[in-house]
C-alpha cells in the first residue's frame, strides 16, 4: 500500500507533467544528473584509493600525481554543477508548491475511496485505476 506522502507527491508530478511538462522535465533531469555526479565521484574516489593503494611513492609518482590532479578537478567541477543544479532545483520546486492542494486533495480522495470498499467490496478500486482516472479528470 502506499503512503500518503508517497501518493501526493506522485500526483503531484503527474500535475505537473500535464500542466507545466518542461518543468516537470527540468525536475527529471535535475535528479538524473545529480545521481550522475554521485556515481562519477564514486568513481573517482575508487580511483583514487586504487592510486594510493598501488603506489609505494606517491610524490614520485607522476601518473599517480596526475591521477589526483584529475579527480580534484573532477570534484570542484561536480561540486559548482551541483551548488547551480540545487538553486534550479529550489526554483522549480518553488513553481510546484502551486500545484500541491491539488495533490494533497486527490491523495486524500484516494484514501476516502479506498476505505469504501468495507461498506461492499463492489467499491475496491486500484492504484492504477485511480491514477488513470486521475489523468483523464485532468
Amino acid at each position: 500500500m502506499i503512503t500518503y506522502e508517497g501518493l501526493t507527491d506522485q500526483l503531484l508530478g503527474i500535475v505537473v507533467a500535464k500542466e507545466n511538462p518542461d518543468l516537470e522535465t527540468k525536475k527529471e533531469q535535475l535528479v538524473l544528473d545529480g545521481a550522475k555526479y554521485k556515481q562519477k565521484l564514486a568513481e573517482t574516489e575508487t580511483q583514487i584509493l586504487t592510486v594510493l593503494q598501488n603506489s609505494k611513492d606517491i610524490l614520485g609518482d607522476a601518473s599517480a600525481i596526475e591521477i589526483l590532479s584529475a579527480a580534484s578537478a573532477l570534484s570542484s567541477e561536480i561540486e559548482k554543477k551541483q551548488e547551480i543544479a540545487k538553486v534550479v532545483e529550489e526554483e522549480i520546486d518553488e513553481s510546484r508548491l502551486s500545484y500541491k492542494p491539488i495533490a494533497l486533495r486527490t491523495a486524500g480522495l484516494f484514501f476516502t475511496v479506498q476505505d469504501m470498499c468495507a461498506i461492499d467490496p463492489m467499491y475496491q478500486y486500484s492504484l492504477p485505476f485511480f491514477t488513470n482516472l486521475f489523468v483523464n479528470a485532468i
